[in-house]
């Protein structure tokens, strides 16, 4: 049919200039056919007008104008006593567009993908334009491994010349993939092969991840992690024959066969570097991964290749080329490479450009470059800026390009490209237990106040037994150096009476001032002088070592408290860290002059390893200690906690450790804390660096002195979202060793909502 159509139409292009119409004077004009078109549009298309001189040309160019609007199947132009008579036959409208039978797609994206094509209300139809939507409408479904899928379309003509159009759609079962063959494979199992594939056959999870549905996307991404995987053990010369997919007659089956010839194992005889060297050779010999008498292995070829072109591109040589050349030795399976080094010319910086920063300003940007406007180009500094601008954790991306300058050979611009995040939080923090239910808190905070970078926060914990109102204020460039400087001033009343922490009231008023002093890229120490004022009202009634600690120090006390920290922080990323090491040391002490003279110390290391491009693997210790001077005890107030979403999860906040005779929680003067957690992507969302999931093994000590039997565990499955709506952090935790005292809680949550 679309063919004929398509003759017809040419046919009538080609015979209107044989129309014959004598010319003549047009006294008027008169549109014969139309239903819904206005006579003006029919006008607005005609060569002529009333008093001019209709001629053949005129009126082929009439035809042609008419049938190129496409709101007409049929026209013709004739001359009725000086009168022009345009009669047309308009093509129907499209009333409604109505889907049945389509369960695996929303209709209202198949009728707005529809409207792309040209077809919907409104529109005049076309039946060439009903076919192509019909085809697409097929492609959507095979694309979801839906090959037994049937669509029928229905016109129907309505009054006014409309017509309604109906797909009837018969979806057919998903085609699933039934059998996956690898063909040549002798050196390693079929079965650990299939391993490495995306796709496979029907499992418990595939419902979800859809891998047993064919893809050609997700069978290209296989076959080249098969291919990856021969070359990076030796076998320099496999090669992948050939694929074949199948389908059953039915069109509910698939199966692949792909077909490899593994060829011998090949290992190095021999390394050396050619080319322009500026460096010398045996500081490139160090780059290079792969050594003599090793098994080949491409993986390292191209880890060598990326270290060379690194080390030149710190020297300013943006664009050197590195290519590894092999010399094969088929008789003894030997393969030698040559490094061909080309530096290329050396550039430096033009310009560095700030795109995407609506709130931020440029200059809180700016000052966390290390590589300057001007000077030589370095892949080095300019990686540290990228994540050093990262760690500010105002943006959800930061992406960084180094186009060459038009018409040189020597510059480089530096393009960093943000996506601003909400940097304010409303923070609610939340946990169920089912002897305490529900215990909340809360604190409001921006991070980067009127896009400064300075961090304003208000802290209301309004929980049952806490009551803490704080504000903090940090200016991170409080010198143009980078000396950071804050303050906080705050309230703290803990009421005892209400929990289960015994029968007291603390109520504590301070405030402090502090400082951070960058050493290193990566180092800061931090240092800081406060003041605190605590009243302690106790009952009969109160436990002991809180008696004992108001008969010590009294029931009013102050301390003036002098604080000093190290923080260095590797990590890759603030949000979705991968790979990298976190060590904080902190101090404090209580300095002669107050009434409370003690210290305190702690220390977190914590380490991420990169298992694999989606998994990774946390280890995070934590060892604080405390103690009084003068023979004088810890104050009590000062002791350590453990427990809850941030340490050991599965038991309520704060409540690990030795009990009083009453089961209340007391705290101890020591605290260890270890995490075990292996982090891997949401099913389904591997590419999504906003939600991940963990499973987790916990273990945490408080006491007065090391206890092993006071140490306690958990397991169990962790989630963390940054959400459009702020940061969400879900544990659901199963406490392994609990005793009949202590207070577990499985379910716990943090949520932020941002602002």
């Amino acid at each position: 049919m679309a063919l004929l159509r398509w003759f017809c139409a040419v046919l009538v292009f080609f015979s209107v200039p044989a129309l014959a119409i004598e010319p003549f004077v047009v006294r008027d004009i008169r549109v014969e056919g139309i239903q819904r078109i206005e006579a003006g549009t029919v006008f607005s298309y005609l060569p002529v007008k009333v008093g001019e001189t209709m001629t053949d040309e005129k009126a082929s160019q009439a035809l042609r104008a008419l049938f190129g609007t496409g709101f007409f199947k049929d026209v013709s132009i004739e001359s009725e006593g000086g009168v022009l008579v345009v009669a047309v036959q308009e093509r129907p409208s499209i009333a409604q567009v109505d889907f049945l039978g389509v369960k695996e797609f929303e209709k209202d994206q198949l009728i707005k993908s529809l409207r792309q094509l040209g077809l919907g209300d409104g529109r005049i139809f076309d039946r060439s334009q009903l076919d192509r939507a019909e085809q697409e409408l097929k492609r959507q479904y095979l694309s979801r491994g839906r090959y037994a899928v049937e669509v029928t379309t229905t016109v129907t003509p309505l009054e006014r010349n409309r017509v309604s159009i109906n797909f009837n759609v018969n979806e057919g079962d998903v085609a699933k993939i039934q059998q996956i063959n690898i063909i040549g494979a002798k050196t390693f199992r079929e079965k650990d092969l299939l391993g490495l594939f995306i796709l496979r056959t029907p499992g418990w999870l595939t419902w979800w991840s859809k891998h047993d549905q064919y893809s050609r996307q997700k069978l290209s991404a296989d076959l080249e992690v098969l291919r990856s995987y021969y070359l990076d053990r030796g076998y320099l010369e496999f090669n992948i024959d050939s694929t074949q997919v199948t389908i059953s007659p039915d069109k509910k089956d698939i199966f692949i066969s792909v077909s490899i010839t593994e060829g011998p194992k090949y290992t190095v005889s021999g390394v050396k570097v050619a080319g322009e060297l500026l460096l010398p050779e045996a500081e490139i010999l160090k780059l290079i991964t792969v050594k003599p008498g090793e098994v080949f292995s491409r993986a390292r070829i191209s880890e060598s290749t990326k270290n060379i072109s690194e080390r030149l591109g710190n020297d300013g040589y943006a664009f050197a080329n590195v290519n590894a050349a092999p010399e094969l030795d088929k008789t003894k399976n030997q393969a030698a490479f040559t490094f061909f080094i080309d530096p290329g010319r050396r550039v430096y910086v033009r310009r560095i450009n700030v795109l995407g920063n609506n709130r931020t300003r440029d200059e809180v940007i700016r000052r966390e470059m290390r590589q300057i406007e001007g000077g030589w180009y370095s892949g080095e500094k300019i990686n540290l800026s990228r994540s050093r601008i990262d760690k500010l954790g105002y943006f959800t991306e930061v992406n960084v390009e180094t186009p060459s300058v038009t018409g040189t050979t020597d510059q480089v611009d530096v393009n960093l490209t943000v996506v601003e995040k909400p940097t304010g939080n409303i923070l609610l923090g939340a946990g169920f237990g089912s002897g305490e239910g529900v215990t909340l808190s809360g604190s409001v905070a921006q991070q980067n106040i009127f896009g400064s970078g300075k961090f304003v926060s208000v802290q209301v914990n309004t929980s049952k037994i806490n009551t803490t109102y704080a504000f903090s204020y940090t200016d991170p460039y409080f010198t143009v150096d980078g000396i950071s400087q804050g303050f906080d001033i705050y309230s703290r009343e803990i009421d005892g009476t209400r929990g289960n922490v015994g029968r007291f009231i603390t109520k504590t008023l301070g405030g402090g001032i502090r400082f951070g002093v960058p050493v290193t890229e990566r180092d800061t120490i931090t240092y800081g002088l406060a003041y605190e004022d605590t009243n302690i009202t106790t009952f009969s009634d109160s436990p002991l070592i809180i008696l004992d600690s108001v008969n010590t120090f009294g029931s009013q006390n102050d301390a003036i408290i002098a604080t000093a920290g190290w923080v260095r922080d590797g990590r890759d990323s603030l949000i979705y860290p991968t790979k990298g090491t976190l060590q904080r040391a902190f101090g404090e002490v209580g300095l002669p002059g107050a009434s409370l003279q003690y210290f305190k110390t702690n220390y977190q290391y914590q380490r991420y390893f990169p298992l694999s491009r989606d998994y990774t693997l946390l280890l995070n210790g934590e060892a604080g200690y405390g103690d009084g001077y003068d023979d004088r005890p810890l104050p009590f107030f000062k002791n350590f906690f453990a427990g809850g979403v941030n340490s050991v999860r599965g038991y309520r906040s704060s409540t690990i450790g030795p009990k009083d005779s009453n089961g209340d929680t007391r705290g101890g003067s020591s605290r260890l804390v270890g995490n075990t957690e292996f982090l891997f992507p949401f099913p389904g969302l591997q590419n999504d660096r906003s939600v991940r999931l963990s499973v987790f093994f916990d273990a945490g000590m408080i006491a007065d002195k090391f206890d092993a039997d006071a140490f306690r565990y958990s397991t169990g499955l962790g989630l963390f979202w940054s959400s459009p709506f702020g940061p969400l952090k879900i544990s659901v935790a199963a406490p392994l060793n609990a005793d009949s005292l202590d207070r577990k809680q499985a379910f716990q949550f943090t949520f932020g909502g941002a602002f």
